[in-house]
C-alpha cells in the first residue's frame, strides 16, 4: 500500500500555520535536505484549498523563471497533485485534480492503488487533523523550530483521545531546528504512580 506522509513546519508549541517571521530565518541547508526527502517519497501531493492556491500562485512562476529553485518548482510542477475543496476549481497549474468525495474514502483509494508509491501531505492542517483522526497517517515529519509562536491554528487538535506516536528518527539542525519523524503506535498500558515510584530519584 502507498504511504501517507505528512510533512509539516511547526512551532515549539504546536502552531504549524506556519509564520514567515519565525519560520524563514531558521532555513539553512539541512531543512532544505529534509524537505528534498519528504518530496522524494512519494508521487502525489494530498493539498488542502488554501494550501494549493499558495503553491499554485508561486511555484508555476518561480520554474518559469528558471531560478535556483526552478529545478524543484518543476519537480512539484510534474507531480500529480489532489486537492481538497468543498467548491469546485478551476485549476491552471498542471496535474492538479479536485478530490473525488469524501475525504477519508478517497485516501484509503490512493493508499490501495497499487502504481502510486506515496502520498505526501505538506502543510494543509485540516486535512492532516481528519486523517489523523482516521488512522491513515503513516508518517508525521515534523520540523520542530526553535520558537514558541503564541499564535496560529495548532496541530493537534481538542480531542477525546490522545494520539500515542513512536519516534522513528530525530536530528537536531544547528540553528536550533529539529527534525522528528513520528509513526503511530499502540497505546501503552495503564500505569500509575504505585509502578513508577521506585523510578522517583533518591533525597539527599
Amino acid at each position: 500500500m502507498a504511504t501517507v506522509i505528512s510533512t509539516l513546519f511547526i512551532s515549539a508549541d504546536g502552531v504549524a500555520e506556519i509564520d514567515p517571521d519565525w519560520h524563514f530565518p531558521y532555513f539553512d541547508e539541512n531543512m532544505g535536505r529534509a524537505v528534498t526527502e519528504d518530496y522524494d517519497t512519494s508521487d502525489v501531493l494530498l493539498i488542502g484549498r488554501e494550501t494549493y492556491d499558495s503553491f499554485a500562485g508561486a511555484w508555476p512562476d518561480r520554474e518559469a523563471a528558471g531560478g535556483e529553485d526552478a529545478p524543484f518548482a518543476k519537480q512539484l510542477g510534474d507531480m500529480r497533485k489532489v486537492v481538497v475543496s468543498r467548491q469546485p476549481l478551476e485549476f491552471s497549474w498542471r496535474n492538479s485534480e479536485l478530490i473525488q468525495g469524501d475525504l477519508v474514502d478517497a485516501v484509503r483509494a490512493l493508499k490501495a492503488d497499487a502504481g502510486i508509491k506515496g502520498v505526501l501531505i505538506p502543510g494543509s492542517i485540516s486535512v492532516v487533523q481528519q486523517l489523523l483522526a482516521a488512522g491513515l497517517v503513516d508518517e508525521l515529519r515534523l520540523l520542530v523550530h526553535p520558537v514558541a509562536a503564541r499564535k496560529g491554528r495548532r496541530l493537534f487538535d481538542e480531542g477525546d483521545a490522545p494520539y500515542h506516536l513512536r519516534v522513528a528518527a530525530t536530528e537536531a539542525y544547528p540553528t536550533g531546528v529539529i527534525r522528528v519523524i513520528y509513526t503511530p503506535a499502540p497505546a501503552p498500558g495503564a500505569v500509575g504512580y504505585d509502578d513508577v515510584k521506585d523510578q522517583v530519584p533518591a533525597g539527599s
